[in-house]
């Protein structure tokens, strides 16, 4: 994933678990799963958007015996 892509679907998740969990605190006596899905999303958005280490590709050792 280039960082275009990695940056656009990092922020669309944050926005998705902020908004899945801002209209879980309304009722929040019966919205604890909304609650618990917005912040697993935000997290998740968090980990797509820091995560650079993806786009490295090891080498290949060569095994000589």
């Amino acid at each position: 994933m280039n960082t275009a892509s990695r940056t656009l679907s990092g922020i669309a998740t944050i926005i998705l678990g902020a908004y899945i969990a801002f209209i879980s605190f309304s009722d929040l006596e019966k919205s604890w799963p909304g609650l618990i899905w917005g912040i697993t999303f935000i997290v998740i958005g968090l980990f797509i958007l820091f995560n650079k280490k993806e786009d490295d590709i090891e080498e290949i050792k060569d095994s000589k015996k």
